[in-house]
């Protein structure tokens, strides 16, 4: 028992120190570095260094914050991309928490695939994925109108999106057919509620994708969406 205690105390000193270490290191970044705002820091298992997340970047350093460097670590024997999944995995959502109730739904098929999509209706790159997406049965899609790339015109479009009587159709038509919808104002569209959940969720750009399982697919990335979208749909 008594060594099991002193094991115990030492784990419990080793995670405090270590956490200590990370938010020393987070202070010395953000001192260093004025206006970085830093997201996350851990110590990593290779020469002692700790990754430091900002924004959608991660950046690796010395315990003293001494020397800064970025980009990405590769495993030399197995080739794989470490800091590639590292972001991947601490960029993780939780898909059932999402506001579906603020989202335009369309279900093709038996909609068992799902994915939610920020688009901005000005985002040449989500007309460009909606396209490739419109070739995909079986699936729901979840669009979370992200105004954000014409700070005068995207609130507007996307007011007169949600504001349609068939918000789906409205989405559709402008996005792969360039066929506006018609002027409405008898409602109010959630603007706000739609700003804050992407920032809430780090969404900097359109499109951002989220699959089931809380990965995110940056860009018009329609091959790897496609392919989450398979492995996430398995029964």
């Amino acid at each position: 028992m008594r060594k099991l205690a002193v094991l115990l105390l030492f784990v419990l000193f080793a995670v405090s120190s270590a956490r200590a270490d990370e938010a020393s290191v987070k202070r010395l970044v953000e001192a260093r570095f004025s206006g970085i705002r830093v997201e996350h820091v851990a110590k990593t298992p290779y020469l002692g260094l700790y990754e430091v997340k900002v924004g959608d970047e991660m950046i690796y350093t010395d315990e003293r914050v001494s020397y800064v460097f970025n980009g990405s670590i590769i495993d030399a024997r197995t080739r794989r991309n470490l800091t590639e999944e590292r972001l991947q995995k601490l960029s993780v959502i939780k898909f059932d928490e999402l506001p579906l109730d603020i989202a335009i739904k369309q279900v093709r098929g038996n909609g068992k695939r799902a994915v939610a999509i920020f688009s901005d209706p000005y985002c040449p790159y989500c007309k460009r994925l909606d396209k490739s997406l419109s070739r995909v049965s079986d699936v729901t899609i979840y669009t979370f109108l992200y105004p954000i790339l014409r700070p005068e015109q995207s609130p507007q479009m996307a007011s007169r999106i949600w504001c349609a009587p068939d918000r789906a159709k409205a989405y559709y038509d402008l996005m792969l057919h360039n066929k506006e919808p018609a002027v409405s104002v008898a409602c109010k569209a959630p603007l706000d509620r739609w700003i804050a959940l992407g920032q809430k969720l780090s969404v900097r750009a359109t499109p951002v994708s989220f699959v089931p399982n809380g990965q995110r697919v940056v860009g018009a990335r329609f091959d790897e969406l496609k392919k989450l979208l398979d492995e996430t749909g398995r029964p």
